[in-house]
Parts: structure tokens; C-alpha cells; sequence
């Protein structure tokens, strides 16, 4: 059963005319979902061959016109485009007279909260800046995956139950974010689920040069579990040679990465300081066992071969 909180009838927002500016992979999975929510998408504008693929996949019937038509049409609007392209979109349609007063302007950018969206505020639209955290294929399980997803929701406080009902609409549950940490908490997302993915693909990577032949089917228990594990006890479940303060071990690790795979050193070497930083800093690690495993650290840094044991 879902644990969504519906919103009250009184909070939800009026039925409404949806358009789309920059069909990549999360706006037509945005819009499909407020489709099912029995929003109305009207118009989309997409520019490369990929972005017009994917609107036409994901809403169909719905026709491809240029970002001005898309807000002529629109009572809502959703700019997913990338976020160093925001502020310069949202200036020009505020510029060329293309917002119109009263028009809810959404955008979803992590990085922003919605005072990117006051050139339009001055010419009378409403703003909410609404970041689903969640990665996004482009195709429609997208909108299934939407079912319970934060979304980081940043608005001017009169219009913070509609920006909330609009997420809870999606299947999201909303999550207060102030202006002034929409950088540090994008920077947290950004940390934790996009170095996953170089994290995993260099993994799968080294296994496969180790001559494993289901790379993906050894590693997806383990991370799976490690992936609970931490969001369940945080640094309690820190386990492995550089926890363990096995500085032995972690200089051959240096010593076969050199050898075989020298591109990921630095960042085995980065996230093995923080590693044993963090078993430090909460008891995990020894200190009589943490200046050996930082020497060995500080050797694979300067390039040198690390005291295998």
C-alpha cells in the first residue's frame, strides 16, 4: 500500500493545461505523470532528434511546437532543461513577453530554488522549483519510478501546498528545501548517486579483467545490501581492509590498480581517505592500526609502490 499522503481536496491544484520546455529525459516522464493525475498535456518543444523521439513516446498526440507556443498554451509549465541553460530560458521568456500572469512556472533543476524564476515572477508567473531525486531513462518506467520519490521543493511560502500537492500528484512526497541549500543539497544527490554509477561501472570494470563472468550478478547482492546497510546505520556499516585498518591489503590493492587499471587509482586512493577517516572518526578503526593504512596512502599518492605485506 502506498504511503503517500493524498493531498486535501481544498490544496489540490485545478485541472490543468501542461507544457513541456526541453524534452529530455525528465520533463515528458514529468508530464506523463500529471497526465495520470488528470492534468492535460498540450504542448512540448524538443530539439534534438533524440528529445522529439522521446516526447513522442511519452505523449503521444501531444504536438511539438517551439517554447513560445509551448507557454501560449500552457497553464502549467515545466523547464527541464539543463540547469547552466535555466537562467538564460527563463530571461529570454520573460524578455520576449512569452510568460503570462498567473501561469505556474515549474522548473526542476537541483541546483536552483526559485528565485532563477524571477524574471518570470515580475511578469506575473508563479514559480516552484520541484527536483525529483531520482535518475531518469527517458522511457516509461520512469513515471513508475516517480511513485514515491523525494522531490526537493523550493517556492515563495503562498505557494508552498500547491507545489506540494503538484508533487504528491506525481506519486512524489515532497521535501522542504530552503532557498539558500538547493546547492549543498544537489551536491549531496550529485555525490551519492552520480559517483555511484563511475563507483559500479569501475567495479564491474576490474571484474571483468579478473575473469569474472557475471560481473553484475556478483555485485548486485552485495551492493544492494551495503547500499541498505548504510542508509540504515551510516558509518556502523562501514566493513573491509580499510575499516579494518588491513594496510597490507590495501597497498596491494594500490599495486594491482597501477598495474592493471592506473586510472582508477585516484579515486580508489580518495575514497579510501575518507573511508578511513570516517572508521576513525567513529571507533571502527584503531589508531594504532590507522598510521600504517595512511602511510600506505600517502605512498600510493606520491605514485610509489605501496609495503606489500
Amino acid at each position: 500500500m502506498s504511503t503517500v499522503q493524498q493531498p486535501d481536496p481544498r490544496d489540490r491544484p485545478a485541472r490543468l493545461t501542461v507544457g513541456v520546455v526541453g524534452a529530455g529525459r525528465v520533463g515528458p516522464a514529468l508530464a506523463a505523470s500529471l497526465q495520470l493525475a488528470g492534468h492535460r498535456p498540450v504542448a512540448v518543444s524538443g530539439v534534438s532528434d533524440a528529445s522529439r523521439r522521446r516526447a513522442a513516446t511519452m505523449l503521444p498526440e501531444v504536438p511539438l511546437v517551439t517554447p513560445a507556443e509551448v507557454m501560449a498554451r500552457a497553464d502549467l509549465v515545466l523547464l527541464t532543461v539543463p540547469d547552466d541553460a535555466l537562467p538564460g530560458l527563463v530571461e529570454g521568456l520573460a524578455e520576449t513577453g512569452a510568460v503570462r500572469p498567473g501561469q505556474l512556472l515549474v522548473h526542476t533543476s537541483g541546483r536552483y530554488g526559485a528565485r532563477v524564476l524571477d524574471p518570470a515572477l515580475r511578469a506575473g508567473a508563479l514559480p516552484l522549483a520541484l527536483h525529483p531525486a531520482m535518475t531518469f531513462t527517458g522511457t516509461a518506467v520512469d513515471v513508475q519510478r516517480l511513485a514515491g520519490c523525494s522531490f526537493g521543493v523550493t517556492a515563495p511560502d503562498q505557494l508552498r501546498l500547491a507545489a506540494e500537492a503538484l508533487v504528491i500528484e506525481m506519486g512524489g512526497e515532497p521535501e522542504w528545501i530552503a532557498e539558500q541549500n538547493r546547492p549543498l543539497y544537489h551536491a549531496a544527490l550529485a555525490l551519492g548517486a552520480n559517483h555511484l554509477v563511475t563507483l559500479v561501472a569501475q567495479s564491474l570494470e576490474l571484474l571483468r579483467a579478473a575473469g569474472v563472468e557475471a560481473p553484475d550478478r556478483m555485485l548486485g547482492p552485495l551492493l544492494g545490501a551495503a547500499l541498505d546497510n548504510a542508509l540504515r546505520s551510516g558509518d556502523a556499516a562501514l566493513t573491509g581492509p580499510v575499516a579494518r585498518g588491513d594496510a597490507g591489503t590495501v597497498a596491494v590493492h594500490v599495486s594491482e590498480l597501477r598495474r592493471h587499471a592506473p586510472q582508477t587509482v585516484d579515486g580508489y586512493l580518495a575514497m579510501a581517505r575518507a573511508t578511513a577517516d570516517r572508521a576513525l572518526a567513529s571507533g571502527l578503526l584503531k589508531p594504532e592500526l590507522a598510521e600504517d593504512l595512511l602511510g600506505v596512502l600517502a605512498k600510493g599518492t606520491d605514485g610509489a609502490e605501496g609495503d606489500v605485506r
